[in-house]
């Protein structure tokens, strides 16, 4: 599907908008003593995290992580040896992956089994276990 010249310029210009408002990455390494990317924002934050809370990263060897780029827009940041891009104000958001690769994060979570877990499923279940819905669900 071919763009419009009409598209090309929206397109533009909401990109110019965008990077007028977020900061924008002004360095980028991999921290091997921590384990953790560090990202400097034009703004003066400074940002890590564990590439294990990456999607793309996750399964990541330490020197897969040395060399990192720059998106030209600045917003981003790309990994070559693995073919993995961050988009920082996705980042900002707290968000480190697709919606499916969080559920999947999510339900790891939820099949933590730990003393206080199963002492809170006892009570629950003791109450009546849990409220049933008003309405049935349909699919």
């Amino acid at each position: 599907m071919a763009m419009t010249n009409e598209e090309f310029v929206s397109a533009n210009e909401h990109g110019k908008m965008v990077k007028s408002i977020l900061p924008s990455v002004v360095s980028v390494k991999y921290d091997r003593r921590i384990y953790r990317i560090v990202i400097a924002l034009s703004s003066g934050l400074e940002l890590s995290f564990s590439p294990k809370s990456a999607q793309g990263l996750e399964h990541a060897h330490p020197n897969e992580l040395v060399d990192i780029e720059i998106t030209p827009s600045g917003l981003g940041i790309h990994f070559p040896k693995l073919d993995a891009d961050i988009y920082i104000p996705a980042l900002l958001e707290g968000f480190l992956g697709s919606n499916k690769w969080l559920a999947e994060q999510g339900r790891k979570g939820g099949k933590a089994s730990t003393v206080a877990k199963a002492a809170a499923a006892r009570v629950n279940g003791k109450l009546g276990g849990r409220p049933r819905t008003k309405e049935p669900i349909t699919a």
